[in-house]
């Protein structure tokens, strides 16, 4: 290696390996809020009851504040402390037990949804500098579409039995609420990194 590269790699944010104490305590404050938007009271929709809840804003909101290992890490860790048996799942639920629902789909993709949404807006963050905004939005979206809606839409087919259409439709309801969420996820992680320009570009600078 020339001493060129060398120094490039000495400097190179990307390099850096272990997470600190800021990372680790960033990472209990988001699985703490992903736990608190829990508690408001979902509405159940359709008749297998899958509640509309603010969990999948605080999820978006953990990606695109934290990235993508901190961010599934964050969520990661509300999914195991409510498997656990910590009742902070939608409606005080909690345990294994909820795998064995139509919710469970869902549930095992928003870690996945987190670590997705973190990738995408830390290239956002580091290619983009006009339409900021809409780009995020577009992250969050496709990480809602194509992880939260396509496991839960999953998970239906799965523990309710029921075919792809009829799971499809079943999901539908929850894609409008999810566009709101998402606007309000990425005005809020906006303001986050307007106050703390660092909290996510400073690994990838």
């Amino acid at each position: 290696m020339s001493q060129t590269n060398a120094a490039v790699g000495q400097h190179n944010p990307t390099s850096r390996k272990r997470w600190t104490a800021t990372d680790l305590g960033l990472i209990a404050v988001f699985a703490a809020l992903v736990a608190a938007s829990s508690i408001v009271p979902g509405i159940p929709v359709g008749a297998l009851g899958v509640p509309i809840t603010l969990v999948t804003l605080t999820v978006m909101l953990s990606g695109l504040v934290l990235g993508a290992g901190r961010g599934f890490a964050a969520v990661g860790l509300y999914v195991l402390l409510g498997l656990a048996g910590l009742p902070i799942f939608s409606g005080g639920r909690s345990g294994l037990g909820i795998l064995a629902t139509p919710s469970a789909g869902y549930i095992i993709a928003f870690p996945l949804a987190a670590a997705a949404t973190g990738y995408l807006a830390t290239v956002v963050i580091r290619r983009t500098v006009k339409f900021r905004a809409l780009w995020l939005f577009a992250a969050t979206m496709v990480s809602s579409i194509v992880i939260v809606h396509g496991l839960g839409v999953l998970g239906m087919m799965v523990n309710a039995r029921l075919d792809f259409s009829k799971a499809f439709l079943a999901d539908l309801p929850f894609v409008p609420g999810d566009i709101i969420k998402n606007v309000l996820a990425v005005i809020i992680a906006m303001a986050i990194h307007k106050a703390f320009p660092d909290v996510l570009v400073r690994r990838v600078k």
